[in-house]
């Protein structure tokens, strides 16, 4: 970096020492795209850990799922002259077995099962496809999911789900259209 800094400071010098001799057409040009941000995510959301109880796979072999557990994405400072409504992607490794949920990360010991979200209303919200539109208020807003622990069909109906700690990863990306 140090380097860098001297070359650059060199190269601006003698380009001064040149510009009383010779001047030169326009060689530089600066781009970009200025965007004003309809919310800020509150400090400690971007990173937000589910911990689910211990779960029973004879609960699972029963209801097939659990019940939601709920978490939630809080956006503050929010502007709704720039955006008055919001949408959530969560993406991630989608299972094999159910498409839509999220497979676990390697290194898990659980098998058999796959993590689903939806909305605080219980409504399904598949892996890469973005959430109904959410209004924003100005100010703070809290957007409320679940998570939920789902057995792999085959996995039911074998009795096959092998128990262990498990964890699995998402990435949320905010949308305001």
């Amino acid at each position: 970096m140090r380097t860098v800094i001297a070359t650059l400071a060199f190269s601006a010098a003698t380009a001064c020492l040149l510009a009383s001799q010779v001047q030169a057409a326009d060689n530089l040009s600066f781009k970009g795209v200025l965007v004003a941000q309809a919310c800020t995510i509150r400090p400690g959301d971007e990173l937000i850990a589910v911990e689910f109880s211990d779960i029973s796979t004879a609960s699972l072999y029963l209801n097939t799922r659990t019940p939601g557990v709920p978490f939630y994405i809080h956006l503050q400072d929010c502007d709704t002259q720039i955006a008055d409504s919001v949408t959530v992607t969560f993406s991630g490794a989608e299972n094999a077995e159910l498409p839509g949920l999220l497979a676990l990360a390697t290194g898990s010991v659980a098998r058999g099962i796959a993590i689903g979200l939806e909305t605080g209303a219980s409504q399904l919200l598949p892996l890469n496809v973005p959430s109904p539109e959410q209004g924003l208020n100005n100010g703070d807003n809290i957007m409320v999911f679940n998570a939920y622990v789902r057995g792999e069909p085959a996995a039911i109906a074998n009795e096959s789900i092998r128990k262990g700690r498990f964890v699995a990863n998402s990435t949320f990306t905010l949308a305001y259209p």
